[in-house]
């Protein structure tokens, strides 16, 4: 199945809903950075969760960035879509390997660890960016989305994101939805939501039997009125290049650039989204302090 993101409504309108399949997405992350089985799981729910919020955005310029941070062996993740839902990301420790959990699972919420915070970065084109914070809630970045709906944003939301792994470490499935209520609901359908929604399967295991989003959305709000108004593309794509490595240069000013270049005699960087390396020599790197001033 090819990966999508659908959009829906349901509830006389009161309900937005967003579910989406992410596996190739999610796969070429798992090799581009080498990432250990709990790493992709982590990593795969993080761009899943991303790629859904950015087909909520209104203008085409948006950027949306999450990062988590926590104690644990993983570090911390990043990821970032443009509103064409293209997205890219990475974990600080792509290699942590930890013991399944109480539930035989990978212990995403043990790599990520319990104490930090979860950023979401809204770059709307303005002079500053939009940033919401939470403290971690649980670790399992679904649900500390959706408590940073709740509490940053004071939408009541329902995330389920999920990433099935081989035991080679390669991705047999991944997807994920993101359920919205809107202003004028009515009493009572959170928790009649709720409940529809404890008694599915898990994501991966819906889309391993072949379901859709839109089947999803479907199983989930199908009783209600579920109206499937959009569908769009989503798939892996750094928007790295040497011009973007030089600004990135330029930046960090003529003392710094200088030293590379007198005591390096060059400097090489590397992307950290799609790990491809860009190398200046001596007299590139003289050639952009002239730039710098």
């Amino acid at each position: 199945m090819k990966d999508h993101i659908v959009r829906a409504s349901a509830a006389k309108g009161t309900i937005r809903a967003f579910a989406a399949v992410t596996t190739s997405m999610v796969e070429e992350a798992r090799k581009i950075h080498e990432a250990s089985g709990v790493a992709i799981a982590a990593l795969g729910r993080t761009l899943t969760a991303i790629a859904i919020m950015s087909k909520m955005s209104k203008s085409e310029r948006d950027v949306l960035t999450i990062q988590i941070k926590g104690d644990g062996p993983l570090g911390g993740i990043v990821a970032v879509s443009d509103a064409e839902a293209n997205v890219r990301g990475y974990v600080n420790n792509p290699s942590v390997e930890l013991p399944l959990n109480s539930q035989g699972k990978f212990d995403v919420a043990g790599a990520i660890g319990k104490n930090g915070y979860l950023n979401v970065i809204r770059d709307l084109g303005l002079k500053e960016p939009y940033v919401g914070y939470v403290e971690l809630f649980t670790g399992e970045i679904g649900e500390d989305i959706a408590y940073y709906y709740a509490f940053s944003e004071q939408i009541p939301s329902v995330v389920s994101l999920g990433v099935l792994v081989a035991p080679d470490a390669s991705v047999v499935n991944a997807g994920g939805y993101i359920i919205q209520l809107m202003p004028g609901a009515e009493e009572g359908l959170v928790e009649a939501l709720e409940n529809k929604i404890c008694s599915l399967k898990p994501v991966t295991t819906l889309l391993e039997e072949g379901k859709s989003p839109e089947d999803l959305l479907e199983l989930i709000l199908g009783e209600i009125g579920l109206e499937i108004t959009e569908k769009y593309s989503c798939r892996y794509l750094c928007n790295c290049s040497r011009d973007r490595m030089e600004r990135n240069l330029i930046s960090i000013g003529t003392k710094d650039i200088m030293e590379m270049a007198v005591e390096q005699h060059g400097a090489e960087l590397q992307c950290h989204f799609c790990n491809r390396k860009y190398n200046f020599t001596e007299e590139e790197l003289m050639s952009l302090i002239n730039v710098e001033e």
